[in-house]
């Protein structure tokens, strides 16, 4: 903005002042520059007007000075306002507001200036559409013609790469033969060079002197055992066409002639460079030359796939060769005693044997990885033969299978020492198999290898596990029937001289012995766990083993309380051999009547034992039932019918248990009732059940009777109360109450 003023108030002093009068503005002349940017109205503003506004504030400021300064002060400090007449005076001398002439004159000038540059502007605007209009046809035009070049261009590009796909089929094509020509010559030439090598060969029969220094150079060697093999498989090859034909023609004939010397001389060449080979292979095996050892062996894989050569190594290990190597390995296992070593020996003599097995094969392995194209096949020839000649020789030598007709002794450990040996061989010899599979053994079955060097002995390992079970119950009973004899002869006949029944300690039941049985039948079946794999065969052993428990249970606590039922038939003969009549002597009642006391003795002695026999009886069923929710349920669950089958077993074999109990419970109730009904008949009197004589009242007192059966009855059934639970106990009570009341 342009713009141009003169006049600005001047002329001041303190005690009046006077306004100059400005002259006429220039014209406002506004920019078109002014409005780009940062506009602001605020700026433009005060850009028109603060040239004016300030003059008018400074007169304002200069009048109020003026009359401060002007006034009057009186004397004692009170100043003297002005009137109001001289106010107006004042006022009328100078106007309030000096410059808005000026400011309506910049406000025209503004408002015309803005009007000539809107117009400029909307001129200028027009101009630019018609510009832009123009423009864009232009651009229009030029694209539609871009657009018709690159269609053309994407038309002799598809061109183009079609030429060059053609080119380069047509290139692959020639290629393929070129190459194919190249192979045709290459093998032409090999043919021919096959073909005189062959004619070399079918000279005469066992002449190998006449050959190419290609077969006795020995930098050659490889390459001679390459064709040799080649010559020799097709010579075969044409030998068996040759062979297979029903009708031939003379030509053939004699061709095949031909081809018989040239394989025999073949043949005779292949074993002679294969002898030679080995030869090598065992003089850098010897030094341990393993890149000597590998270049053999990777010419020996030419000969029926190198077999030959991994089978001539693993053979040459010195743990196959060596004798004291196997004499050691009994000793370590067996020990200095032979065949009556510990399992525990065993055991951990096995262990150490197998984990020098182990490394030995390990370090084979390194020694093979260098040496063998093959590997895998080197290790499973090698884990096979450790298994089926080093293992198998000792297991013959640790396993001897008894027979189930003579069995072994049981001084030398009977079945049961065969049996965990057994076990302990088939655990050890697992873990050496997984040990040697971790090592590597190619493609063999070494779990199924390994099941095969047990399979006689797991054929009839339940046989021989029942058997042993057998031996154990015999050898156990045998062994109470000793102590029972013993006891007997300490004893003496002291108690048989009075007419008293033996009822020792040694004839109960024991609840030891039970659990001895549980245990053996546990140990039994940890080795069912072992051998058998498959759920259901697994099941029928664990059922054919836990009924051999079944079976020693019942028939140890039946005849434990047919023995406890014997004191009280005895106890009950006693009593009928002393009863005698009324008309004896008195000596003779005297010495009946000591002998009745004595039957009774022996008859609440045979009480008292049956009924420990009844409880210990209860004790070992429930150690049974118990054992069988434990250890035997599980093993039996995941096979249809084989629990619910057991289970029936269980209460079949306890029945004839609890026959015997229920025989001997009756006749415990019939010698109470004997012994009671002999107290009232030896200690009753007449004069019990008469009134007194005096006319006093009764006396209500127990009779001496009635007092010895009280306390009879006490003795039994506090005996009958500790052996005798629930239902048991409620139903002998009943019965003894029965026949009570009936009597």
């Amino acid at each position: 903005m342009k713009q141009s003023r003169d006049g600005i108030w001047n002329d001041r002093n303190s005690k009046s002042s006077s306004v100059a009068s400005a002259p006429a503005p220039a014209p406002l002349i506004l920019d078109i520059d002014d409005f780009k940017g940062d506009f602001s109205f605020d700026a433009l503003f005060g850009n028109l007007v603060n040239d004016l506004l300030p003059s008018f504030q400074d007169e304002e400021a200069d009048s109020a000075e003026g009359n401060i300064g002007g006034s009057d002060m009186l004397a004692n400090g009170h100043a003297r306002a002005p009137s109001d007449a001289a106010r107006l005076a004042q006022g009328l001398s100078s106007p309030l507001f000096p410059e808005v002439d000026s400011l309506l004159s910049l406000f025209r000038d503004s408002c015309r200036e803005l009007i000539d540059l809107r117009k400029q502007i909307d001129g200028r605007l027009y101009n630019l559409k018609k510009e832009v209009s123009v423009q864009d046809s232009k651009h229009r035009k030029t694209l539609a013609e871009l657009e018709q070049g690159v269609d053309g261009l994407f038309d002799s590009f598809a061109r183009l790469d079609s030429r060059i796909s053609s080119v380069g089929q047509t290139a692959a094509k020639i290629g393929d033969h070129l190459q194919s020509a190249d192979a045709q010559r290459e093998t032409a030439s090999q043919t021919i060079e096959l073909i005189k090598y062959m004619m070399e060969f079918n000279g005469s029969p066992g002449d190998l002197m006449e050959l190419s220094p290609l077969f006795s150079d020995d930098s050659r060697v490889s390459e001679a055992a390459s064709i040799a093999q080649k010559l020799r498989s097709f010579a075969e090859e044409d030998l068996g066409r040759q062979g297979l034909s029903v009708t031939s023609v003379m030509g053939n004939a004699t061709a095949s002639r031909g081809l018989e010397v040239a394989v025999a001389n073949l043949q005779d060449y292949c074993n002679e460079l294969e002898n030679r080979l080995l030869a090598r292979f065992d003089a850098a095996s010897q030094k341990r030359e393993l890149s000597t050892m590998a270049e053999c062996a990777k010419i020996l894989s030419q000969f029926n796939r190198g077999t030959s050569a991994m089978q001539h190594y693993v053979a040459t290990r010195p743990m196959f060769i060596d004798v004291e190597v196997m004499n050691a390995d009994t000793r370590l296992v067996l020990g200095d005693q032979g065949s009556h070593a510990s399992p525990s020996n065993v055991a951990r003599g096995l262990s150490s044997l197998f984990k020098e097995i182990t490394d030995t094969v390990r370090k084979e392995a390194a020694t093979i990885m260098a040496v063998f194209p093959s590997p895998s096949d080197v290790m499973s020839i090698l884990v096979q033969r450790v298994l089926e000649q080093r293992v198998t020789a000792l297991l013959d030598k640790l396993l001897v299978k008894p027979s189930l007709v003579n069995l072994p002794p049981m001084e030398e450990g009977g079945l049961l020492l065969y049996l965990r040996m057994l076990a302990v061989a088939y655990e050890k010899t697992q873990e050496l198999a997984r040990d040697l599979q971790a090592v590597g053994c190619g493609d063999l079955d070494v779990e199924g290898l390994t099941e095969s060097l047990f399979s006689s002995h797991k054929d009839e390992y339940p046989e021989h596990e029942q058997a042993s079970l057998r031996q154990l119950y015999q050898a156990k009973m045998e062994e109470l029937r000793a102590e029972s004899d013993h006891l007997s002869e300490s004893t003496g006949t002291i108690g048989r001289s009075k007419g008293a029944p033996v009822a020792s300690s040694h004839q109960q039941i024991s609840v030891t012995v039970v659990t001895e049985f549980a245990r053996w039948n546990e140990e039994a079946i940890s080795r069912c766990s072992l051998f058998s794999s498959v759920p259901a065969m697994l099941a029928a052993n664990v059922k054919a083993v836990f009924t051999c428990l079944l079976d020693q249970v019942g028939q140890y606590i039946t005849e434990g309380l047919e023995r406890a039922r014997d004191g009280l038939t005895e106890a009950a003969a006693l009593r009928e051999r002393y009863v005698l009549g009324t008309s004896v002597s008195r000596r003779v009642a005297a010495a009946a009547a000591s002998a009745a006391e004595a039957a009774a003795a022996a008859g609440e002695s045979s009480f008292r034992s049956f009924m420990v026999a009844v409880q210990r009886c209860g004790s070992s069923v429930a150690i049974v039932q118990q054992y069988f929710a434990n250890s035997i349920s599980r093993l039996l669950l995941p096979v249809d019918g084989a629990h619910a089958a057991s289970c029936e077993e269980m209460a079949t074999a306890m029945s004839s248990a609890e026959a015997a109990a229920y025989k001997g419970l009756q006749q415990c109730i019939e010698t109470v009732m004997a012994e009671v009904e002999r107290l009232l008949s030896a200690e009753q009197r007449a004069t019990d059940y008469r009134s007194p004589d005096d006319g006093m009242a009764p006396d209500h007192r127990p009779t001496n009777a009635c007092t010895k059966v009280v306390a009879y009855l006490s003795r039994v059934l506090e005996a009958a109360f500790t052996a005798l639970e629930g239902l048991n106990k409620q139903a002998f009570l009943t019965e003894l109450w029965r026949i009570a009341v009936e009597t």
